[in-house]
């Protein structure tokens, strides 16, 4: 983490960027559900996340920087609902999950599981059984006590119907849900499963109450330390304390999540104390006007692999060569040193150096142009017409010329096609699987499986070879996890199902005096617990 303060600097533990994805479903590295895209990013399409939300955004709104009790985060992207049982993308739950809708577990900023709306859970020497003792004395924002019937319906739900994004997939598991006490929960899964438990720490172990489900694109109703109080659509969404919240009261009394479609005009709302923080900075060759400033700097990491996506399904991507060649065409560094001002790390695979099972895989297909031209003479592709339908988001707009270029010296025809995102992204790309290449960060954590574990999602890889190895990992000891877990990231390179661009940082900017910010962006959630004004 790099900080640079003027004045006082705090920086600390807590939340996640979205950035823009799509997730259409975020699955845990093992796990199977939508990603990022935007996912859940994020996008939502979970076809990855995307930039860290899905939604248009506006150009910032009207208001200024908060006061003591109240603050104001500027964001890229907002939701194109609240409703994230329904509707893909990662910006819903960068502002609603942990803050409004709580889970069972949670993830820290180290990376470990703890306590939520579970005080204390137990496993069972076969890991089928988990027993969850929860918290008294949660209530809704809508007054009803928080109990064990709750968790019951919260989980059967994300089986039902009701739940249609793809990262439902991930409760698949669960054989049964049974409320043992009031207090008490136990469920049994229909065999081991290393991610369950992660899993119940992002939107899909989010709890509802049976009487709040009725319009969640609209209102919200949890048990959080916020409430959902507005949405100004194109502009903010405001939260307010809950003051009926059960666990620690929060600072603010308001905080604002107000969205900015330009990248210079986020960075001139902090610079006219319009907003109190940059939550995801968009352009950063711009940090130079904050350094030497009264302004905190706050760079750690992310789970947003920005994937240069192939569609596996159709032509000329459903060849291995034409996919290698990609792959060898992309200049990773000059393009990360180019498009993203050299912040960020290079990958080669689909896991984030956060990871347990993470492995610098950058060397599996170097830089070579020639070596590119071969492999699209071998399959008979020199000259392949390649649509790059890429989100309207700063990132993707940003690379979307620099790999243009790359890929036209290695032999393609390449024509760039931006779409709005998240609509025209979401519908096109994602749903209709109507292109031949894209760009986005899929935000959400543990995703491998998600973005290329099923034959029917956005990417169309969904390899048997490949699933077998997420299986062998999800059903094995920790240590085979992990061991499995390489595996499955070296297969997935190998065959080139992507290129992977590089890890999006966590940039944030903030005004010296708040803290409690987070340095790294490994979950779902903007998490504003910890956030404060010192």
């Amino acid at each position: 983490m790099r900080l640079t303060k003027v004045g006082a600097l705090a920086a600390a533990l807590s939340g996640v960027l979205v950035l823009s994805a799509c997730n259409a479903g975020s699955s845990t590295d093992g796990g199977d559900g939508g990603d990022d895209v935007g996912g859940d990013d994020g996008g939502s399409a979970s076809a990855g996340g995307t930039d860290g939300s899905d939604g248009g955004s506006g150009e910032g709104g009207s208001g200024s920087g908060g006061g003591d009790d109240r603050v104001v985060i500027g964001l890229a992207a907002e939701p194109a609902s609240l409703d994230f049982t329904t509707t893909d993308g990662a910006a819903i739950p960068q502002a609603l999950l942990y803050n409004v809708y709580e889970t069972l577990v949670k993830v820290d900023q180290s990376g470990e599981i703890v306590p939520s709306l579970a005080s204390d859970w137990s496993v069972s020497d076969d890991g089928l059984t988990y027993t969850f003792t929860l918290v008294e004395g949660a209530t809704f924002s809508n007054g009803e006590e928080f109990t064990a019937d709750d968790v019951v319906f919260s989980i059967d739900r994300v089986k039902s119907d009701a739940w249609t994004i793809s990262l439902k997939a991930q409760m698949d598991i669960v054989d049964s849900v049974e409320a043992t006490g009031d207090h008490e929960v136990t469920v049994t899964l229909s065999e081991p499963s290393n991610s369950w438990l992660y899993a119940m720490t992002t939107r899909v172990g989010a709890m509802f109450d049976e009487n709040g489900v009725d319009d969640l694109a609209e209102s919200t109703t949890g048990t959080g330390p916020f409430v959902f109080s507005d949405w100004q659509r194109g502009s903010a969404i405001t939260l307010e304390r809950n003051p009926d919240y059960w666990g620690d009261e929060p600072f603010f009394d308001e905080v604002v999540f107000q969205y900015f479609a330009d990248p210079t005009a986020l960075n001139n709302a902090l610079l006219t104390e319009q907003i109190d923080v940059i939550g995801t900075v968009q352009a950063p060759e711009s940090l130079t006007e904050f350094e030497g400033g009264d302004y905190q700097i706050i760079e750690g990491t992310t789970n947003g692999e920005v994937v240069l996506s192939m569609n596996n399904g159709a032509a000329p991507f459903d060849q291995l060569p034409v996919r290698q060649a990609a792959r060898h065409a992309i200049d990773h560094q000059t393009l990360l040193d180019t498009c993203w001002a050299g912040r960020g790390a290079l990958i080669g695979s689909m896991v984030p150096p956060t990871d347990p099972w993470y492995e610098d895989r950058t060397g599996d297909y170097p830089y070579d142009v020639e070596e590119a031209k071969r492999l699209l003479a071998e399959a008979g592709a020199e000259g392949a017409a390649v649509r790059l339908r890429i989100p309207s988001l700063p990132y993707a707009v940003s690379c979307g010329t620099v790999v243009e270029s790359m890929l036209e010296d290695a032999g393609f025809e390449v024509t760039i096609d931006q779409l709005e995102f998240p609509a025209a992204w979401l519908e096109d790309v994602f749903t209709n699987h109507d292109y031949e290449m894209s760009i986005i960060s899929h935000v959400e954590p543990r995703d491998m499986r998600a973005v290329f574990g099923n034959p029917d999602y956005y990417t169309q890889y969904g390899n048997p070879d490949f699933v077998a190895l997420l299986d062998e990992a999800d059903a094995g000891t920790p240590e085979e996890q992990v061991t499995a877990m390489k595996e499955a990231a070296k297969f997935l390179s190998e065959d080139a199902a992507a290129d992977f661009l590089f890890v999006l940082p966590n940039l944030i900017v903030a005004d010296p005096d708040i803290t409690g910010l987070p340095e790294n962006a490994i979950t779902e959630s903007f998490d504003l617990s910890a956030l404060a004004r010192g």
